[in-house]
């Protein structure tokens, strides 16, 4: 019983009893009567809740929110329908998947009802239902999915059981919001083994980008070899700049090969012709120098 109804039934009940103490029951009686009147026939639904109404077994109306009053006996209200947003959690235990691998899968469904007639009139316990077809769904998706992509593509397999789900349980005035898996849950031998998978493509993996490094830095050394045969000089201010880069910390000995330093001053020719005429009786000589 609403407060309102309460309220109402509350002072007829209280009026009938002090017009019984004052000595007038006649006039109490319809005081009483009208408490029980007021006590089947005046409801109230609140704003989430709908009302489903039959009168003499027949479809008489859907109340929503607010206060509105029913006939006693003639009018039933069989069902109080909350058209709010409600969960539902399922699960399907050892359930095979396309690979015939045994996997635990848990879910949760969001859902409400629109249409209060159907979910009152449509099916006897529209939240049993729900909760079978969920389970039911699960399975056959688990039975028509690989492992990897039960794994891996969740969001796809959320939007399927959403669709199916949905188209099934449509006819009962029940919409689906969202499904989400919550868990997926093999075999520890399964994980175990899968770990190990993981681990040697990682392991694969990093042995190719290494073997890409190292072309990579193979081809820039040829490419530097060839710079340097080009241009002598070019090698003699790497060899200076990787001296110097060596000698910045202090109290460290450097030992550099004596074939380094050779490398720092490659010999030159310089020839300079010096002639000296000596005009003499002999014959002409020509003397010539050459610094190293």
């Amino acid at each position: 019983m609403n407060p309102v109804t309460s309220f109402l039934v509350g002072v007829c009940l209280l009026a009938g009893t002090a017009l019984t103490y004052l000595g007038n029951p006649i006039i109490a009686a319809p005081l009483f009567i009208l408490a029980i009147l007021i006590a089947l026939s005046l409801k109230m639904a609140n704003a989430w809740e709908k009302f489903v109404i039959l009168r003499l077994g027949k479809l008489q109306s859907v109340k929503g929110a607010g206060l509105f009053a029913i006939i006693p006996i003639i009018d039933n209200v069989v069902a109080i329908i909350d058209v709010r947003i409600q969960t539902t959690a399922f699960n399907a235990e050892e359930a095979l998947t396309r690979d015939t691998v045994p996997v635990n899968v848990d879910a949760i469904i969001f859902w409400h009802v629109h249409d209060a007639e159907k979910a009152a009139l449509a099916i006897t316990h529209y939240r049993e239902a729900i909760d079978r077809v969920a389970q039911t769904s699960l399975r056959e998706m688990i039975g028509a999915s690989m492992l990897a992509s039960l794994l891996s593509e969740r969001k796809e397999a959320d939007e399927l059981l959403k669709d199916v789900i949905s188209r099934k349980t449509a006819p009962w005035g029940i919409s689906i919001s969202s499904v989400e898996i919550r868990d997926v849950a093999i075999p520890v031998a399964l994980q175990d083994a899968m770990s190990r998978q993981a681990q040697a493509e990682r392991e694969k993996q990093a042995r190719v980008i290494l073997g890409s490094a190292e072309a990579a830095i193979a081809g820039k050394f040829v490419e530097a070899a060839d710079t340097y045969a080009g241009h002598p000089a070019a090698l003699q201010l790497r060899a200076m700049n990787i001296i110097y880069e060596t000698t910045k910390e202090r109290g460290a000995t450097i030992l550099i090969p004596s074939t380094m330093i050779d490398s720092l001053n490659p010999p030159t020719t310089m020839e300079k012709p010096a002639s000296i005429d000596r005009r003499a009786s002999g014959p002409e000589v020509t003397m010539s120098k050459v610094a190293a």
